[in-house]
């Protein structure tokens, strides 16, 4: 009898956790690595749209915007993850922890992630920590960031005269904790090799260091760049500048950026997107 107290008592637990009935809990719970974009809900693809509809939790970046949070349940518990530089909600094994045990308790948990998961959004982490707990583990690739900012600002990643080749890094380096703030060891006579694109995530605090270590190199500075702030949302902000004045430039912006160098990006327009969001906004339904 006290058994089957303690089981209903759980029960109520699942409920308030947002869970179905008593008869679908007995079906495993799932994890849904989702890509939310760039930012721009009308880049959010129509299968993530539908598995986020399906959501009783969403464990979300802090760079997912709201109006894509919004298109989850009312009833799903929305639970932010969000990690600034040196400043982390929950460390990457309490993530991980807690997508599996949602799971394991029969609910459908969607890990909501900026751009695309499995291009440095740790979607590869999470993954092996599902299938390790026996869990299912499902993937929704998204719009990165880099596409969103080179298709705003006009510029192609890959060109047929000026860029054979393009090359994502990121511009920190990795730590056994999280977030760190080293210089990347990166293969930097590689990335100096002309007629290719090299995009730098999360590079903005590193510009003169990576600057520094491509011209060392043999990239020339004068190779064009482009810094992209807040890519495809609202407030995009968009920097045009060379190699050489890379650090220059990033000291203007602050918000989450992304450096771009190489020939391509010669095509590529400063200034804001207010009048692509404004065409954005009025063309929604």
């Amino acid at each position: 009898m006290a058994q089957a107290r303690n089981r209903s008592r759980r029960g109520a637990d699942l409920v308030v956790l947002g869970g179905r009935g008593a008869r679908d809990r007995l079906i495993a719970g799932a994890v849904w690595l989702v890509g939310a974009g760039p930012g721009d809900p009308d880049l959010l693809t129509i299968k993530a749209l539908k598995v986020l509809r399906t959501a009783d939790v969403v464990v979300h970046d802090g760079l997912v915007s709201d109006e894509i949070l919004a298109l989850a349940p009312e009833t799903a518990r929305r639970i932010s993850v969000a990690k600034r530089k040196s400043r982390h909600s929950y460390s990457q094994d309490e993530i991980k922890r807690m997508l599996t045990a949602f799971a394991l308790v029969g609910l459908t948990v969607v890990r909501l992630k900026g751009g695309d998961p499995f291009i440095f959004g740790r979607g590869g982490e999470e993954l092996e920590a599902c299938r390790e707990a026996g869990v299912a583990c499902h993937v929704v690739p998204g719009v990165t960031a880099a596409l969103a900012a080179a298709a705003g600002a006009g510029a192609p990643l890959t060109h047929r005269w000026s860029a054979q080749a393009v090359t994502f890094v990121t511009g920190h380096a990795a730590s056994r904790k999280d977030g760190g703030d080293g210089e990347p060891d990166l293969d930097w006579e590689s990335l100096a090799r002309p007629n290719q694109t090299v995009v730098i995530y999360m590079g903005l605090s590193m510009a003169a260091p990576i600057a520094a270590h491509l011209m060392a190199a043999g990239r020339a500075g004068s190779v064009p760049a482009l810094i992209v702030e807040n890519a495809s949302r609202a407030d995009e902000q968009r920097v045009v500048s060379t190699l050489a004045g890379l650090a220059e430039a990033a000291a203007t912006l602050s918000g989450p950026a992304l450096l771009i160098v190489g020939e391509a990006m010669a095509l590529a327009q400063a200034g804001e997107a207010a009048d692509i969001a404004t065409f954005a906004q009025g063309a929604r339904v």
